[in-house]
């Protein structure tokens, strides 16, 4: 039987694991999903406030790229103060097991 490698060429165009960290990579792309998926829907103030450390600007940045990569879908509503709610594509769904599966192994391991 042939071992699997998780990459063919590392690093490269057709590394699917590079495709990944790139999409979800960084320090808080993971902690944001998290909290969404904890609460199912958040607006922008309770993102902030659940996710410690995090500022304004790389929230906003993390947010508007997950949203071009379609992980996360953003409700505006036409009310004043306008209001914004953040919940997960199903996309994003699809990722929930290989992060607890991530977050078991640290558990046991870290």
């Amino acid at each position: 039987m042939k071992k699997e490698v998780l990459c063919e060429t590392v690093g490269g165009p057709g590394c699917g694991l590079k495709k990944v960290l790139d999409l979800i990579g960084g320090k808080w792309k993971i902690l944001i999903l998290c909290a969404i998926q904890k609460e199912e829907v958040l607006r922008y103030g309770e993102l902030r406030r659940r996710i410690v450390g995090i500022t304004n600007t790389m929230l906003s940045k993390s947010l508007k790229e997950m949203e071009d990569a379609e992980l996360i879908e953003r409700h505006q509503y036409n009310e004043m103060p306008v209001r914004v709610e953040y919940a997960l594509t199903e996309k994003a769904g699809s990722l929930m097991p290989i992060l607890l599966e991530l977050k078991h192994w640290g558990e046991a391991n870290l």
